[in-house]
Protein backbone atom coordinates (compact mmCIF):
# COMPACT_ATOMS: atom_id res chain seq x y z
CA UNK A 1 0.00 0.00 0.00
CA UNK A 2 1.16 3.52 -0.76
CA UNK A 3 2.03 5.82 2.12
CA UNK A 4 0.03 8.44 0.29
CA UNK A 5 -3.67 8.52 -0.29
CA UNK A 6 -5.76 10.20 -2.94
CA UNK A 7 -8.53 11.36 -0.65
CA UNK A 8 -7.10 14.84 -0.16
CA UNK A 9 -9.45 17.74 -0.68
CA UNK A 10 -6.91 19.49 -2.89
CA UNK A 11 -4.96 18.15 -5.88
CA UNK A 12 -1.32 17.20 -5.51
CA UNK A 13 0.89 19.65 -7.39
CA UNK A 14 4.36 18.72 -8.66
CA UNK A 15 6.74 21.12 -10.37
CA UNK A 16 9.20 19.18 -12.54
CA UNK A 17 12.35 21.19 -13.22
CA UNK A 18 14.11 21.77 -16.55
CA UNK A 19 16.77 24.47 -16.37
CA UNK A 20 17.67 23.94 -20.05
CA UNK A 21 14.37 25.47 -21.09
CA UNK A 22 15.04 28.66 -19.14
CA UNK A 23 16.08 31.79 -21.07
CA UNK A 24 19.67 31.89 -19.83
CA UNK A 25 22.87 31.88 -21.85
CA UNK A 26 25.17 30.25 -19.33
CA UNK A 27 24.65 27.18 -17.18
CA UNK A 28 25.45 29.04 -13.96
CA UNK A 29 22.85 31.69 -14.78
CA UNK A 30 20.29 29.01 -15.65
CA UNK A 31 20.88 27.21 -12.36
CA UNK A 32 20.50 30.44 -10.40
CA UNK A 33 17.23 31.17 -12.20
CA UNK A 34 16.07 27.61 -11.56
CA UNK A 35 16.71 27.96 -7.82
CA UNK A 36 14.64 31.14 -7.80
CA UNK A 37 11.81 29.20 -9.48
CA UNK A 38 12.17 26.40 -6.92
CA UNK A 39 12.02 28.90 -4.07
CA UNK A 40 8.94 30.56 -5.53
CA UNK A 41 7.19 27.21 -6.01
CA UNK A 42 7.94 26.14 -2.45
CA UNK A 43 6.80 29.48 -1.05
CA UNK A 44 3.57 29.21 -3.07
CA UNK A 45 2.86 25.82 -1.52
CA UNK A 46 3.56 23.36 -4.35
CA UNK A 47 3.50 19.88 -2.80
CA UNK A 48 6.47 18.37 -4.60
CA UNK A 49 9.40 19.62 -6.65
CA UNK A 50 11.06 16.96 -8.78
CA UNK A 51 14.67 17.75 -9.69
CA UNK A 52 14.91 16.47 -13.27
CA UNK A 53 18.27 17.55 -14.69
CA UNK A 54 19.49 14.39 -16.37
CA UNK A 55 22.56 15.92 -18.03
CA UNK A 56 24.24 16.82 -14.74
CA UNK A 57 27.05 14.82 -13.19
CA UNK A 58 26.37 13.09 -9.89
CA UNK A 59 28.28 15.80 -8.01
CA UNK A 60 26.41 18.63 -9.71
CA UNK A 61 23.09 16.83 -9.30
CA UNK A 62 23.79 16.44 -5.59
CA UNK A 63 24.69 20.10 -5.22
CA UNK A 64 21.53 21.25 -6.98
CA UNK A 65 19.39 18.90 -4.87
CA UNK A 66 21.04 20.21 -1.70
CA UNK A 67 20.32 23.80 -2.71
CA UNK A 68 16.73 22.90 -3.61
CA UNK A 69 16.23 21.29 -0.20
CA UNK A 70 17.46 24.45 1.49
CA UNK A 71 15.05 26.57 -0.55
CA UNK A 72 12.17 24.23 0.25
CA UNK A 73 13.03 24.24 3.96
CA UNK A 74 12.59 28.01 4.04
CA UNK A 75 8.98 27.56 2.98
CA UNK A 76 8.17 25.93 6.33
CA UNK A 77 7.78 29.39 7.85
CA UNK A 78 4.89 30.27 5.52
CA UNK A 79 3.30 26.85 4.86
CA UNK A 80 1.84 24.28 7.22
CA UNK A 81 3.59 21.49 5.32
CA UNK A 82 6.99 21.90 3.69
CA UNK A 83 7.40 21.16 0.02
CA UNK A 84 8.95 17.76 -0.65
CA UNK A 85 11.95 17.61 -2.97
CA UNK A 86 12.15 14.47 -5.11
CA UNK A 87 15.02 13.42 -7.36
CA UNK A 88 14.46 12.05 -10.85
CA UNK A 89 16.11 8.67 -11.52
CA UNK A 90 19.25 9.21 -9.42
CA UNK A 91 18.59 6.98 -6.44
CA UNK A 92 22.13 7.59 -5.20
CA UNK A 93 21.62 11.36 -5.13
CA UNK A 94 18.22 11.08 -3.47
CA UNK A 95 19.65 8.90 -0.70
CA UNK A 96 22.91 10.77 -0.16
CA UNK A 97 21.18 14.16 0.04
CA UNK A 98 18.27 12.78 2.06
CA UNK A 99 15.67 14.03 -0.35
CA UNK A 100 12.01 13.25 0.25
CA UNK A 101 11.93 10.62 -2.46
CA UNK A 102 12.96 9.45 -5.90
CA UNK A 103 11.02 9.29 -9.15
CA UNK A 104 11.86 6.43 -11.50
CA UNK A 105 11.30 6.02 -15.22
CA UNK A 106 9.23 3.09 -16.41
CA UNK A 107 12.36 1.26 -17.58
CA UNK A 108 15.01 2.75 -15.33
CA UNK A 109 16.26 1.68 -11.90
CA UNK A 110 14.17 -1.26 -10.55
CA UNK A 111 11.70 -0.12 -7.93
CA UNK A 112 12.23 -3.10 -5.55
CA UNK A 113 15.97 -2.38 -5.54
CA UNK A 114 15.31 1.31 -4.82
CA UNK A 115 13.13 0.29 -1.86
CA UNK A 116 15.85 -2.04 -0.59
CA UNK A 117 18.51 0.67 -0.79
CA UNK A 118 16.28 3.22 0.92
CA UNK A 119 15.63 0.77 3.75
CA UNK A 120 19.32 -0.06 4.06
CA UNK A 121 20.21 3.64 4.27
CA UNK A 122 17.62 4.16 7.02
CA UNK A 123 15.71 6.77 5.07
CA UNK A 124 12.65 8.30 6.76
CA UNK A 125 9.55 6.09 6.62
CA UNK A 126 7.84 8.64 4.38
CA UNK A 127 10.54 8.44 1.69
CA UNK A 128 8.50 8.27 -1.52
CA UNK A 129 9.22 6.19 -4.60
CA UNK A 130 7.20 7.03 -7.69
CA UNK A 131 7.20 5.67 -11.21
CA UNK A 132 6.35 7.08 -14.64
CA UNK A 133 4.09 4.82 -16.68
CA UNK A 134 2.55 4.97 -20.13
CA UNK A 135 0.00 2.16 -20.07
CA UNK A 136 -2.54 0.47 -17.82
CA UNK A 137 -0.39 -2.65 -17.65
CA UNK A 138 2.71 -0.72 -16.56
CA UNK A 139 0.68 1.13 -13.94
CA UNK A 140 -0.60 -2.14 -12.46
CA UNK A 141 2.91 -3.60 -12.32
CA UNK A 142 4.37 -0.51 -10.62
CA UNK A 143 1.58 -0.46 -8.06
CA UNK A 144 1.96 -4.19 -7.37
CA UNK A 145 5.66 -3.88 -6.52
CA UNK A 146 5.20 -1.02 -4.10
CA UNK A 147 5.18 2.34 -5.90
CA UNK A 148 3.83 5.12 -3.70
CA UNK A 149 2.43 7.08 -6.62
CA UNK A 150 2.47 7.16 -10.43
CA UNK A 151 2.93 9.74 -13.16
CA UNK A 152 0.85 8.94 -16.23
CA UNK A 153 1.30 10.59 -19.60
CA UNK A 154 1.79 12.34 -21.75
CA UNK A 155 -1.90 13.11 -21.46
CA UNK A 156 -1.71 15.97 -23.96
CA UNK A 157 0.83 16.92 -26.61
CA UNK A 158 3.99 18.54 -25.25
CA UNK A 159 7.56 18.99 -26.56
CA UNK A 160 9.13 17.76 -23.30
CA UNK A 161 7.39 14.37 -23.58
CA UNK A 162 7.70 13.84 -27.34
CA UNK A 163 10.01 10.87 -26.78
CA UNK A 164 7.27 9.16 -24.78
CA UNK A 165 5.05 8.84 -27.82
CA UNK A 166 1.68 10.22 -28.85
CA UNK A 167 -0.63 11.83 -26.29
CA UNK A 168 -2.44 9.19 -24.25
CA UNK A 169 -5.58 11.23 -23.67
CA UNK A 170 -8.07 11.57 -20.85
CA UNK A 171 -9.81 8.25 -21.50
CA UNK A 172 -6.66 6.21 -20.90
CA UNK A 173 -5.82 8.39 -17.90
CA UNK A 174 -9.19 7.45 -16.43
CA UNK A 175 -8.50 3.76 -17.06
CA UNK A 176 -5.17 3.95 -15.24
CA UNK A 177 -6.69 5.80 -12.29
CA UNK A 178 -9.39 3.14 -12.01
CA UNK A 179 -6.90 0.28 -12.29
CA UNK A 180 -4.73 1.20 -9.27
CA UNK A 181 -5.36 2.27 -5.70
CA UNK A 182 -2.38 4.61 -5.40
CA UNK A 183 -2.36 8.29 -6.42
CA UNK A 184 -1.88 9.03 -10.12
CA UNK A 185 -0.61 12.41 -11.28
CA UNK A 186 -1.30 13.48 -14.86
CA UNK A 187 1.67 14.83 -16.81
CA UNK A 188 2.28 16.09 -20.33
CA UNK A 189 0.84 19.30 -21.74
CA UNK A 190 -0.94 20.20 -18.52
CA UNK A 191 -2.34 23.74 -18.40
CA UNK A 192 -4.61 25.63 -16.06
CA UNK A 193 -7.34 25.18 -18.68
CA UNK A 194 -7.13 21.36 -18.88
CA UNK A 195 -6.04 20.46 -15.34
CA UNK A 196 -9.65 20.17 -14.18
CA UNK A 197 -10.36 17.57 -16.86
CA UNK A 198 -7.44 15.46 -15.59
CA UNK A 199 -8.82 15.58 -12.06
CA UNK A 200 -12.29 14.74 -13.33
CA UNK A 201 -10.77 11.65 -14.98
CA UNK A 202 -9.60 10.46 -11.57
CA UNK A 203 -6.10 11.92 -11.24
CA UNK A 204 -5.02 12.87 -7.73
CA UNK A 205 -3.02 15.78 -9.06
CA UNK A 206 -0.91 17.15 -11.87
CA UNK A 207 2.80 17.36 -12.65
CA UNK A 208 4.28 19.82 -15.11
CA UNK A 209 7.36 21.68 -16.23
CA UNK A 210 6.19 24.72 -18.18
CA UNK A 211 2.96 25.28 -16.23
CA UNK A 212 5.00 26.12 -13.13
CA UNK A 213 8.34 27.17 -14.57
CA UNK A 214 6.84 29.74 -16.95
CA UNK A 215 4.23 31.04 -14.51
CA UNK A 216 4.40 34.85 -14.21
CA UNK A 217 2.75 34.61 -10.78
CA UNK A 218 3.42 31.29 -9.03
CA UNK A 219 1.27 32.09 -6.02
CA UNK A 220 -1.76 32.96 -8.16
CA UNK A 221 -1.29 29.81 -10.24
CA UNK A 222 -1.12 27.54 -7.20
CA UNK A 223 -4.13 29.26 -5.67
CA UNK A 224 -6.14 28.63 -8.86
CA UNK A 225 -5.09 24.99 -9.04
CA UNK A 226 -5.93 24.43 -5.37
CA UNK A 227 -9.51 25.49 -6.05
CA UNK A 228 -10.03 22.77 -8.65
CA UNK A 229 -12.28 19.99 -7.32
CA UNK A 230 -11.04 16.42 -6.97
Amino acid sequence: MSRLNNSSRAPLLCYVTDRRSLPANESREAQHTLLLKIGAAAAAGVDWIQIREKDLSGKAYGGLTRDALLRAAKSRTSNAVATRVLVNDRVDVALSERAAGVHLGENSFPLPEAKRLASARAQPRDFLIGVSCHSVEAAKVAASVGADYLFFGPVFATPSKAASGAPQGLELLAEVCSAVSIPVLAIGGITLANAAACLAAGASGIAAIRLFQDAPDMLALVHSLRKLPL
